[in-house]
């Protein structure tokens, strides 16, 4: 099977701003975007996307999941870059049309089809680095993807890491290119140094994300994840399994963790941990590294309430289960 996210359906929906008007979406080929070299982009990272998915349900039909939550946060994230102004009824248009186009295509569970809209400054101009792009390009990619635990799940090793960031704090609710580039050096080093699949940042011993995810710390009947704040992101997938987490009874606690209490409670038998994304919904956590020791998270196995949690998820995203919270958007 190809890696997540590396094949692609041959034709996107595109759109430019010139400055005063956004041109027509179309569809065109995927690998035709033409930039000038002095793209405000490629020089001073004025760019955002988001990652959602289609599913293909048993009757045939194909359903978005949560895109209004997605298009929202693009539209902040463009905001907060000074870019144009999204249409969000437009770009919600652009959505659903490149997703009708290759309905057919949309594998059936437990894959589904991947989509990344995406924003970004095209304004030939290298001596703004102090003001934005007026010019931009705004286009939706799509990517067939398989079953994120094909090979079975994985119990992740995490780095602690009580020394740095993930990005800049202000910049830390933006889903911009540029905070996933700051993350690289500290994640390849943490693979080369102690093994870890992931860095989980925890700045002054505060617990964040990782660089590519959200985390949660389920205790019993109790999850923990970081209280909302504009240093990391918001994410879609977090907010829904919170959401379903009450639904079903837990406790819900939404505030600051510190790495020592992470730590005291990740040796109780029964604790979980979890990374939470749009790829994988929830992955497991196994081992936390800090400071040259390993902690292992519970008993080190899979944790029964990540699954549970992981399953109603995916049950409503393929229609296996009532969608209470008006969630989906059908395309066909």
């Amino acid at each position: 099977m190809s890696a997540f996210g590396t094949v692609f359906m041959p034709e996107m929906a595109i759109s430019w701003f010139d400055g005063s008007r956004w041109s027509p979406s179309k569809m065109v080929p995927s690998d035709s975007i033409s930039l000038h070299p002095g793209a405000h982009v490629l020089h001073y990272s004025s760019t955002c996307f988001e990652g959602l998915k289609a599913f293909r349900h048993d009757d045939g039909s194909v359903h978005l999941f949560r895109m209004d939550k997605n298009i929202a946060r693009l539209a902040q994230s463009s905001r907060l870059l000074f870019l144009p102004e999204l249409n969000e009824e437009t770009v919600a248009d652009m959505i659903k049309e490149t997703v009708a186009h290759f309905a057919d295509e949309v594998p059936s569970p437990p894959g589904s089809l991947y989509v990344r809209p995406t924003h970004f400054g095209t304004e030939p101009a290298i001596g703004k680095a102090a003001v934005a792009s007026s010019e931009s390009c705004f286009f939706v990619l799509t990517s067939p993807v398989g079953d994120y635990f094909a090979g079975g799940d994985k119990m992740l090793r995490l780095l602690l890491e009580d020394n740095g960031m993930r990005c800049a704090p202000h910049m830390g609710m933006i889903k911009s290119g540029g905070n996933y580039a700051s993350a690289l050096g500290p994640i390849s080093r943490a693979r080369d140094d102690v093994q870890a699949d992931q860095v989980l940042f925890c700045p002054d011993g505060d617990v964040q994300e990782t660089g590519a995810a959200n985390f949660l710390l389920i205790d019993g009947n109790e999850i923990i994840t970081k209280a909302l704040d504009e240093s990391f992101l918001h994410g879609v997938t977090r907010d829904s399994l919170l959401i379903l987490a009450k639904d079903m009874g837990m406790t819900v606690s939404e505030r600051d963790i510190s790495v020592s209490e992470l730590l005291e409670r990740a040796a109780k038998p029964g604790c979980e941990a979890a990374l939470s994304g749009t790829a994988a919904v929830l992955a497991p956590v196994g081992t936390f590294i800090y400071q040259g020791k390993e902690h292992t998270v519970g008993d080190g196995q899979v944790g029964q309430t990540m699954l549970k949690l992981r399953t109603a998820l995916n049950d409503i995203q393929w229609g296996r289960a009532e969608d209470k919270h008006g969630w989906l958007t059908q395309v066909k």
